[in-house]
């Protein structure tokens, strides 16, 4: 795939369901990744929440089925006032293709925070499901991703172009193929996936409460017009164009790049929930140890079929990523958990250009919660409170890693491998 839509399609992972069974699918999984309707998903996905504290299967389904309701209920918020997607790799979690909504509802900015909130608070649902199945939990359980799907438009249904497959397909701009000639996107999910699909759990509860520690009602006045045009946003009836001036991507119209512009400048953010940065960095913690716990259960497989996330004892080129995993990819990854975790816990210090002899503690920068003004971060006075001396990471440590991923890229890798 061409580098940019195989970063898109990967990305895209952060998206996917995951589910998994015992020995055998419990029914109300079968019902729950075959639904055609939100009744039927969510009554399924109920069935599987009463049985989850019996039946490690059904627990595990359950868990899968927590994490796409959140991506549904961030679609759904979204789709109700208007959202159109800037198109820009910089803002993933904002490039879920919702429909155009021809009526959208105005939108405050309590509002955007309470759609967030509801994102993140089901996410965790998700993350403890999950972690409520045993390690040695007999999963296999096989998903077709054209089956699987959302209600990105709110009507109560989820139609063949709310899958999973379709979904990865709108955003990694027609290099997922779908239709009678593309390959097969079924997978048959695992113990060990049960881990990753946790992981991008506590991943993107680390991006929501990153937002939520702080006040960005500026940015949202300043520049949230950009992404909902007609949500009566305060500056919409002054700087948003008319519709045929409009464009589709973050960079193809003048006003789009002003208001990125705009929303850049006013990333400075006072820390008003001081617990959820701290938060943040607890759940990027838990990430790495569950990335852990991932491949040590890859590895441990001596089957090979249909996986997800194959190790190196698993031959063979993923259909979605075309990408095959070698010892040296899955020990670069290892390393780079490593070093991630000895930034997090203030082992080692990440380098800024600008500054020589010390480095930022990142531990204390989500420890330590200071307003968040990102221009001020990149030259420099806004990580000055951070500074202090010990092992800073060089640029040789970071690229000896991106060496072992080849041409795959490094970032391709990482939204796969979590």
């Amino acid at each position: 795939m061409r580098p940019i839509a195989s970063l898109l399609a990967s990305a895209l992972m952060m998206l996917l369901p995951l589910s998994s069974a015992g020995a055998a699918m419990p029914e109300a999984a079968t019902a729950l990744f075959e639904a055609k309707t939100v009744a039927a998903r969510d009554s399924a996905l109920a069935t599987l929440e009463a049985a989850a504290p019996r039946d490690p299967a059904s627990a595990y389904a359950a868990g899968a089925g927590e994490f796409f309701t959140a991506l549904e209920l961030l679609a759904s918020g979204l789709h109700r006032h208007g959202f159109e997607s800037p198109q820009s790799f910089m803002l993933p979690l904002m490039q879920l293709p919702v429909p155009a909504n021809p009526d959208p509802e105005p939108l405050t900015y309590e509002q955007f925070r309470a759609i967030l909130v509801a994102f993140r608070d089901r996410l965790e649902k998700s993350a403890a499901t999950l972690g409520s199945v045993p390690a040695d939990a007999d999963i296999g359980m096989v998903i077709d991703l054209t089956h699987v799907g959302i209600d990105l438009n709110e009507d109560g249904a989820i139609a063949p172009d709310e899958s999973m497959a379709a979904i990865m397909a709108a955003l990694s701009r027609g290099s997922v193929a779908v239709g009678a000639d593309a390959p097969a996107l079924t997978f048959r999910f695992d113990r060990a996936d049960g881990y990753w699909l946790q992981g991008y759990a506590e991943f993107l509860m680390a991006q929501a409460d990153f937002w939520l520690a702080h006040d960005f009602s500026s940015t949202f006045n300043g520049s949230f017009h950009m992404l909902f045009p007609r949500a009566k946003l305060p500056l919409q009836d002054i700087l948003v164009p008319p519709p045929s001036e409009m464009g589709s991507n973050i960079f193809s119209s003048e006003w789009r790049i002003a208001d990125f512009i705009s929303m850049v400048h006013l990333i400075n953010w006072p820390a008003v929930e001081p617990e959820r940065r701290k938060a943040a960095r607890r759940e990027l913690l838990e990430m790495i140890r569950l990335s852990r716990e991932d491949w040590k259960a890859i590895r441990a497989e001596t089957d090979n079929d249909r996986e997800w996330l194959p190790g190196p004892q698993q031959k063979g080129e993923n259909p979605l990523t075309g990408l095959e995993v070698g010892e040296e990819q899955v020990q670069a990854w290892l390393a780079t958990l490593t070093m991630a975790e000895d930034l997090l816990e203030g082992r080692a210090l990440l380098p800024h250009f600008r500054v020589t002899g010390k480095g930022i503690n990142m531990k204390r920068f989500f420890d330590e919660p200071k307003p968040f003004d990102l221009v001020l971060s990149i030259t420099g006075p806004g990580i000055a409170p951070y500074l202090e001396s010990g092992r800073i990471l060089t640029s040789e440590d970071f690229d000896q890693i991106q060496r072992e991923f080849g041409g795959g890229g490094f970032l391709t890798f990482a939204l796969w491998f979590n």
